[in-house]
């Protein structure tokens, strides 16, 4: 098979970018070693900024997302019995969706049949060749039968334990790296939120945060040591723990239900640069890794579809090699950006280990800052909302 990009990842971000280059005219083919029905079946986050709405918009894809998703023009701060509103929309005159990630994958996996964009699912073993020359070519199986597509470019949006990192070279690369001793521990319930905004909550027992998928789906975590299984946290106990740490008023409008998916993930900093090595370009968690305070994953990985898609657009419609050179840099100075506030917010709101009294004191010195200045707030709420790109 020949094309001129080949995607490696057919979750959100590449078929995002699978979608925005096809829409161009660049002939190009997305390999995902996992079926569809899996990749629908995996629960994520789904607070969506104005990169990624604007994308989905710009596609013709955003009639299910306009209808179904939760504008919110703010969040909230929780400390103790505090609630501390952080009004995005009054502080930038923006807002998020919340709609889940999910939902986005569903869209784009329905529009790549009616659009003619080529997904391939269940491709194993696949392994990328000569990425530092103008004639890479990737390899995979089906059904233990070797394939080949070669391409001008390949595409790396394959997650972080995906092959297309591991393709460059560590003499040219460098990773940073911050891995944080707790993780979040999410349960997903059909019930009514317990407020119409997001709140994340720093109390003495740990951290907390109150989310949804819909007005019906409920979203919430509590962050646990690294050593706690799923398994002794049965649903009463995990409610119990939310309103308490939620503090009175979002337990008095909490409802309670049997989970239909509970999870703990951990939760690490990480950031491999240079994104773009030769002829290949990396997007999303191949490349980097926020912690989930903030919503910054899935939003990060749409900026980078977005400089991808500039650059190899700029490349086959003008010939542009400049634009090419210049991706790795333009992606990661959001990147660091994003990864800059989604560390000072789990640094605000959850309780380390080895932290004493001055880092809580730190803390509610912060928290007090925030809730008192115009400043502090907008300058939350613009990071929330998500930066230009």
């Amino acid at each position: 098979m020949k094309t001129q990009v080949c995607i490696i990842g057919g979750g959100p971000a590449g078929l995002l970018l699978g979608h925005l280059l096809h829409a161009e005219g660049i002939a190009c083919v997305v390999l995902e070693r996992h079926t569809a029905a899996h990749i629908l079946a995996r629960i994520r986050a789904g607070v969506l900024e104005q990169v990624t709405v604007g994308l989905m918009e710009r596609l013709g894809l955003d009639a299910r997302m306009k209808a179904e998703g939760l504008p919110h023009g703010g969040f909230n701060l929780a400390d103790g019995e505090r609630l501390i509103h952080i009004d995005v929309a009054a502080l930038t005159g923006k807002q998020v969706m919340v709609y889940g990630q999910t939902e986005i994958t569903r869209d784009l996996m329905d529009a790549s049949d009616e659009r003619g964009l080529q997904v391939v699912y269940g491709a194993q073993d696949v392994a990328l060749h000569d990425i530092d020359s103008d004639a890479p070519y990737v390899t995979y199986a089906i059904e233990g039968v070797r394939q080949r597509v070669d391409c001008r470019f390949i595409a790396g949006c394959d997650g972080f334990h995906g092959p297309s990192r591991k393709a460059v070279p560590a003499r040219v690369s460098k990773e940073f790296e911050r891995v944080y001793p707790f993780g979040w521990l999410g349960i997903l319930a059909d019930v009514a939120p317990c407020n119409h905004e997001l709140i994340y909550a720093n109390h003495e027992r740990g951290f907390a945060l109150a989310s949804m998928r819909s007005a019906t789906r409920s979203r919430y975590y509590i962050d646990v040591p690294l050593t706690e299984k799923v398994e002794d946290w049965p649903d009463d106990r995990l409610w119990d723990e939310l309103a308490i740490r939620l503090g009175p008023d979002a337990a008095a409008n909490m409802t309670r239900g049997p989970s239909i998916e509970k999870s703990i993930a951990p939760l690490r900093s990480f950031v491999f640069a240079p994104m773009r090595h030769g002829s290949l370009l990396l997007c999303g968690d191949s490349a980097h890794i926020v912690p989930p305070t903030g919503a910054k994953g899935l939003n990060l990985a749409a900026s980078d579809v977005h400089y991808a898609a500039h650059a190899l657009t700029a490349f086959f419609g003008r010939n542009d090699a400049e634009a090419i050179g210049a991706y790795s840099d333009r992606a990661l100075a959001r990147v660091w950006k994003a990864e800059r506030f989604s560390w000072s917010l789990t640094r605000l709101m959850h309780r380390f280990p080895e932290d004493g009294p001055f880092e809580r004191a730190m803390q509610v010195a912060e928290l007090d800052y925030i809730a008192s200045s115009q400043a502090a707030q907008t300058s939350i709420a613009e990071n929330y909302v998500g930066l230009p790109v």
